[in-house]
């Protein structure tokens, strides 16, 4: 007799199916949240013309090269063959870099089949103000059609130690 109420009272048990529904629907809506709000980056890649140690020979003086010498205190904008154009003081220990991209943009209208300058570094120059000064000298922002727009000044850039900083700089022996 023991048996038989064991037997009666013991319950029917089903196995159930796991219900992935309520994941899914988290999936569906999770997938193009994440994907929408990703940030893709944008790399440039600016093409230098570093000088060679050989001479390319005689230099022409009907030729135009113009240079931005960066140092500790200013903008020197020159000639190449030691005529100053403009000089840029640091106003309030800053750069000037909105007066250098206005003579860069009067230097074009001047030469505009010019395309190649020299940036002239001293050894304290530090990447940022690199950047930026190439920046304003490669191109500048202008409105054309009612749309904004980067217009072409000296887009072929040479790197180079400025003046100064070749002299103080210690030579190996």
């Amino acid at each position: 007799m023991a048996m038989r109420r064991l037997r009666k009272h013991k319950r029917h048990v089903e196995d159930s199916d796991l219900d992935v529904t309520p994941f899914m629907n988290l999936m569906i809506v999770l997938v193009p949240v994440l994907l929408l709000s990703m940030v893709f980056t944008h790399t440039t890649i600016i093409e230098l013309d570093f000088p060679s140690g050989e001479s390319a020979g005689p230099v022409d003086p009907k030729v135009v090269h113009l240079e931005v010498v960066v140092n500790e205190n200013s903008f020197r904008v020159a000639d190449g063959r030691g005529g100053k154009i403009k000089e840029l003081p640091k106003i309030d220990n800053e750069y000037d870099y909105q007066g250098l991209s206005l003579v860069m943009q009067e230097l074009k209208r001047r030469t505009p089949e010019k395309r190649d300058i020299t940036i002239l570094l001293g050894n304290d120059t530090d990447y940022q103000t690199l950047v930026s000064v190439m920046d304003k000298v490669r191109s500048y922002r202008t409105y054309q059609a009612l749309d904004v727009v980067n217009a072409e000044l000296f887009p072929v850039i040479s790197l180079g130690d400025s003046p100064r900083s070749a002299k103080k700089a210690p030579v190996a022996s």
